[in-house]
Parts: C-alpha cells; structure tokens; sequence
C-alpha cells in the first residue's frame, strides 16, 4: 500500500475486525452480533478501496459516505457487544478508538469533498437547460 493514511487504517482495522470476529465465534460462541459487526467493520474499508477509483468526485463522495455509514454501524455494534459483556472494557476501548479514528477522518474528508463539489458547482455557474 501507498502512504494513503485513511486506506492503511480501515485495512488494518478491518483485519482486527476479522480477528475479532473469530475470537466472538470460537470464544464466546456469540453468531448473531459478531456477523453484523464482520460485515459493517469490513465493508468500511472496501468502500475506502472502491473509492480511490472512482470515476468522479461525486462518486468518490458516495462511497466515503457509504464507509462511514458503516463505520456508524460497527461503532454501533461494538457498543452493543461490550454493553452485552461479550467484549470487555479493554477489548472495547481498544477497538472502539480505532473506529471512531477513522469516522472522523471520514467525516473530515466527506465535509472536505462536499466543500470542494460545491465550489466547482459555483465555479460553471447556473445549468442551461
């Protein structure tokens, strides 16, 4: 991988997703939760992924807003899990930190793409029809 910081973060989380998961199956016999948190917590990062190729800044903005909706969703789901007791509080935090790191960073740089297409919006001025 490149030095794209956002892209590093959600693969790296999205393996300590996996590992998680895992360790919710295989220790805690938790199904249900722990599927919801594999699928939000990994699809965060593979809509990062599909984004660096978007085709335009309007598509690069919905998938970075699709990552963090998911990203949302896991925060959710890990919350869930350790209010539940099948996390504890240092499994939690740990995990929990990470995910609400990359929300603001998806968050910065959503605000920061909608920013930029509005101004580009100003820039051609009013449609002709």
């Amino acid at each position: 991988m490149d030095d794209n910081i956002v892209l590093e973060k959600s693969k790296r989380f999205s393996i300590r997703i996996v590992r998680l998961y895992k360790h919710l199956m295989n220790v805690k016999n938790e199904y249900v939760m722990s599927r919801q948190l594999l699928r939000s917590g990994t699809s965060v990062g593979a809509n990062i992924a599909e984004g660096q190729y978007a085709i335009t800044k309007k598509d690069f903005l919905n998938k970075f807003q699709i990552a963090l909706k998911e990203c949302n969703e896991t925060e959710y789901w890990l919350d869930l899990l350790h209010n539940t007791e099948y996390l504890t509080d240092k499994e939690f935090h740990s995990i929990y930190n990470d995910c609400r790191e990359l929300k603001f960073l998806l968050s910065a740089i959503t605000n920061t793409t909608k920013g930029t297409i509005d101004s580009d919006n100003r820039k051609k001025g009013p449609e002709k029809i």
